[in-house]
């Protein structure tokens, strides 16, 4: 599919996966039930024989994580998959339950449960065949000129190398701007086409045959040799593309160009065809992001001929519907990208792959039956009482800290008391009223639900921010920080244990909820949120000292991840992955400090032989357990911006003293840091 219908904000708070619990003010006793154990941790999941300062996930977590086999159908598996496995089946009872209600035409019953209905239709998509998708097939082999193919970019439901939505401007968040990016890509980076490496050059061996077996299926003549054409595009395309590293710098990103100034930076593309095709002739004023990608892609659609063009877009129509269509795409588009590129051996459950249909496309719709029936609202008034914990010790310790000049201290804490905090679900729920969802016409329902969602956001452009928008849905186990808004999210689905327990011990819960949220509050103080001022704007608000005395820390912070091996030979990105590194160390630093504030003063219970701050750092690493496939790994490592959960434990408690004191680890140990090796920020 096109990728310029996605919402996109900075440090990827769409993929931003944190763990959340529940607290109150006073410490809780063992006597209170938790959802696990009996004050919320699992004490049979850790190898006592490994000692926490070697390695503290296994200490925590190694019993659990040697006897667990991650399921046929999943890549990966920890908490947050465990929850969105019961979140999933609670929405399909919901979903199911709208498909077989039938509702009134135009009905959020309707919508749901016929968006759903049409996608679990397997005899009516086998007898369908090809003919969805026939007339666009025949407006790719009818295009005749790249005016043509720049307005087949520009269409629904077609794969385009430049992507293009509508996002808060960085530097005027009070109102919209049209971003343009580099997108285009049928691997997930850059990193998969152009390095040299054994594994990466089998994959793209096997996505060369899977563009093969692709078009094959499509019945397009001379299917080899398009291949390789649409494989050499792409390549170049990934040549051109800026590397992740340099695509998170919020500054180089921010590009404001008018209509004239980018057609004469950016020639050889027909732009106004495009503009055309996306319904906005006039617009005049753009964003651009990676912008020297930007140019370059023009320059190649220029070079490349249109028969390569031709073989790409018809390629990528086939690929973006493969589970729209019959069983043969649907197979063959598994056997590559669950199979060679995740490990995946089995496929999904058709049914959780309609569920995920339904909370992509009308995700809204669905996720209000969700809060009807499964958030309590006592959840959002807890969650509230925590985050203003978490505040309250982050105002503290920028109070406090040592490095801070007064100046940007005083802006810091502006910022801090701006934020805004969304709970659970949305105060005002998307208007779906003009949606048409028609019970068996799948690929049609979706690409209806594409342009429908983009209308919306183009009749915005003109218009203030809506504030009160969510970039998740509530049924989604995930949170996110959003600069350009300056707040913290929170949907209702993570609220629940063991991430949310009312009954588990304080320490417990301040070491998930606690630091996820801090996590988050994080967000707006690394190396990227740091940019923005408490207004959301791009704006520079800090000394050259500060800046530089942050900088010095973050550089510390990328040399220690990028000495962690996640398989061998491959070794984290400490530079793409050090906002989320920021974050971890900031929300654990930030939710141990609300802990000891909760406790007023008096010591806190000892619980199975446990100090209230070993509890803190033990739940910290239970909530992060997981377990990854090779091939998983690898595609997590070379092209997501947090490291894998392993590291995350380990290399957040390493740096804090408190952890040190509370396990007694001693400079024999394997994760010891010297104190003044110890990255201390927030």
């Amino acid at each position: 599919m096109t990728h310029r219908l996605s919402k996109h904000w900075l440090a990827l708070p769409a993929a931003i996966l944190i763990a959340s619990c529940g607290m109150n003010d006073q410490p809780r006793t063992a006597a209170a039930t938790a959802a696990i154990g009996p004050f919320g941790l699992d004490l049979t999941a850790g190898d006592p024989a490994v000692q926490p300062g070697d390695d503290f996930f296994a200490h925590a977590s190694g019993k659990w994580f040697s006897g667990f086999e991650i399921p046929a159908d999943k890549t990966s598996y920890g908490v947050f998959e465990k929850l969105a496995d019961d979140t999933e089946l609670q929405m399909r009872a919901l979903i199911e339950a709208a498909a077989a209600a039938r509702g009134a035409q135009g009905s959020p019953s309707q919508q749901v449960g016929d968006y759903y209905a049409s996608f679990m239709d397997e005899a009516a998509i086998e007898a369908a065949g090809l003919e969805p998708i026939a007339k666009d097939r025949s407006r790719i082999e009818a295009a005749r000129d790249k005016k043509a193919i720049a307005a087949l970019f520009g269409a629904p439901g077609m794969q385009s190398p430049l992507g293009i939505y509508a996002t808060p401007d960085a530097k005027q968040p009070d109102r919209y701007s049209l971003k343009i990016s580099q997108s285009g890509l049928g691997l997930p980076n850059r990193d998969y086409y152009v390095k040299d490496d054994p594994k990466l050059k089998e994959v793209r061996e096997q996505y060369l045959g899977y563009i093969e077996r692709m078009l094959t299926l499509g019945d397009v003549s001379g299917a080899s040799a398009k291949a390789r054409d649409v494989l050499a595009f792409e390549t170049a395309l990934a040549q051109a593309h800026w590397p992740i590293e340099r695509l998170r710098d919020a500054n180089a990103t921010y590009n404001p160009y008018s209509k004239a100034q980018l057609l004469a930076y950016a020639p050889g593309f027909e732009w106004q065809a495009f503009f055309e095709a996306l319904e906005i002739p006039s617009r005049e004023q753009f964003v651009l992001g990676p912008a020297t990608a930007i140019r370059d892609v023009a320059k190649l659609i220029e070079r490349a001929s249109l028969e390569t063009l031709q073989a790409y877009l018809t390629f990528h129509l086939l690929s973006g519907h493969a589970n729209h269509l019959p069983k043969r795409f649907d197979d063959a588009q598994f056997a590559f990208y669950g199979q060679v590129l995740n490990g995946q051996p089995a496929q999904r459950d058709r049914w959780k792959r309609g569920v995920a249909l339904v909370n992509q496309g009308v995700g809204e719709l669905a996720g209000r039956m969700y809060v009807e029936r499964h958030f309590p609202a006592e959840s959002k008034a807890k969650m509230q009482t925590l985050v203003a914990n978490l505040r309250a010790a982050l105002k503290q310790r920028l109070e406090q800290s040592s490095w801070l000049g007064d100046d940007t201290r005083q802006r810091a804490l502006e910022k801090l008391s701006t934020f805004v905090t969304k709970i659970g679900y949305p105060d005002q729920w998307k208007d779906y009223s003009t949606l048409e969802v028609r019970r068996g016409d799948l690929i049609d329902n979706v690409k209806r639900v594409q342009l429908w969602e983009w209308r919306r956001d183009l009749a915005r452009l003109d218009q203030p921010v809506d504030r009160n928008e969510w970039f998740m849905t509530p049924q989604r186990v995930n949170a996110y920080y959003n600069p350009l808004n300056n707040e913290i999210v929170f949907p209702a689905a993570i609220l629940q244990p063991p991430f949310f327990d009312p009954n588990a011990d304080d320490a417990v819960n301040y070491g998930a909820i606690g630091a996820v949220i801090g996590h988050e509050i994080g967000h707006g103080f690394d190396d990227q949120g740091r940019k923005f001022a408490a207004d959301g704007s791009l704006n520079d608000w800090w000394t050259g000292a500060d800046e530089a005395a942050f900088t010095a820390q973050t550089r510390k912070l990328v040399a220690q991840y990028a000495a962690f091996e996640a398989l061998p030979g491959l070794n984290v990105n400490g530079e793409i992955t050090i906002g989320e590194n920021i974050g971890d160390l900031g929300g654990l630093n930030m939710a141990l400090h609300a802990y000891r504030l909760s406790l007023h003063g008096k010591p806190a219970p000892v619980l199975e032989g446990l100090s209230g701050e070993q509890r803190f750092f033990l739940s910290w690493a239970q909530v992060w357990r997981a377990k990854y496939r090779d091939e998983y790994l690898r595609r997590l490592v070379l092209s997501d911006t947090h490291s894998p959960s392993y590291f995350r434990v380990n290399g957040a408690v390493r740096n804090m003293d408190e952890w040190y004191a509370a396990f007694n680890v001693r400079p024999s140990d394997k994760l010891y840091l010297p104190p003044q090796e110890r990255v201390k920020i927030w």
